[in-house]
């Protein structure tokens, strides 16, 4: 078969209100193109942008690097099923994400995740992807994607690659993202009878950030025992983080009041949290014991 005519080079434009120092922003046509001025090291990637004013707001000091627009790439948006799992593009939004019934249908606790996300605006330009790349401990969605057992699917020049949730963060606001590579999709298993809960705690019920964030997974067996545990937290530690302690004290138990409180302690004991301007340490540790107990207290229906 004949080529295919070449891909338009990416626009590259300046921002007009330079008094504000806004760095030249550039809006690749495709991936082949986006990795190829990533590769450069002259352009940082943003989809919805949303973190880019509070950086200014906060004086942060400007690397130099230009934005690479990737809202409009058609290949990192959308939500679809394959082969027995949910997958969502990385530039899909909150507000996308609340609405899709395919996420209502097989993963209704994203679909609570994203209703909570800051505010409209916020909802309607954040996406899932720039989530997970900027790797906030306090990021709503990452807790989920931990106790979900999703995987993060990466991709640069030399490939795309899955990598488990469980494995993607790897410090403080750091993953395991090449230089050269982008988060594209996040794909979820489907697992019919398996349950999933969120719950985060802010200091106020609307546009907050987490004070401490919560998602736990599991499944039922005829006996009344949970299996299959996972339980995740955020803004407790310098990453979202499992918590296997806790997880391995559910694992099993009849959702009971001695199992809430044994896991709930364990929880708060495996934790690491620590002072801010939004809470102490030992608030956040108490918060997310009650939050346990609650979540496997509602379960039991006790």
């Amino acid at each position: 078969a004949a080529p295919g005519p070449p891909t338009p080079p990416a626009r590259v434009g300046v921002c007009l209100a330079r008094d504000l120092g806004d760095p030249p922003a550039a809006t690749p046509r495709s991936l082949r193109e986006a990795w190829a001025l990533l590769a450069t090291g002259r352009w940082r990637p943003v989809a919805g942008a949303t973190d880019v004013l509070p950086e200014r707001a906060a004086a942060a000091a400007p690397d130099g690097r230009g934005f690479l627009d990737l809202a409009g790439l058609s290949e990192l948006r959308g939500v679809s099923i394959e082969e027995g799992e949910l997958v969502v593009g990385a530039a899909t939004t909150f507000a996308e994400l609340r609405a899709d019934p395919l996420v209502t249908e097989h993963a209704p606790v994203l679909a609570a995740m994203a209703a909570g996300v800051g505010g409209p605006q916020v909802r309607n330009r954040g996406t899932l992807g720039g989530n997970l790349a900027t790797a906030s401990p306090a990021g709503d969605s990452l807790p989920v994607l931990l106790a979900l057992d999703a995987r993060v699917e990466v991709g640069g020049p030399r490939g795309v690659r899955p990598i488990p949730a469980a494995a993607f963060f790897t410090g403080y606001r750091a993953t395991a993202l090449a230089p050269d590579e982008l988060v594209l999709r996040v794909r979820v298993p489907i697992s019919p009878g398996r349950v999933a809960a969120f719950r985060k705690v802010g200091l106020r019920r609307a546009q907050a950030i987490g004070v401490v964030i919560l998602a736990a997974a599991w499944r039922t067996d005829p006996a009344g025992r949970w299996r299959d545990v996972r339980l995740a937290a955020g803004a407790v530690a310098p990453i979202p983080m499992r918590a296997p302690a806790a997880e391995a004290l559910l694992e099993g138990a009849v959702p009971s009041p001695e199992a809430a409180r044994a896991a709930a302690a364990a929880l708060a004991a495996e934790i690491a949290p620590i002072d801010d301007v939004r809470a102490t340490a030992a608030y956040r540790r108490l918060v997310a014991g009650r939050i346990l107990h609650r979540l496997v207290r509602e379960a039991g229906g006790w």
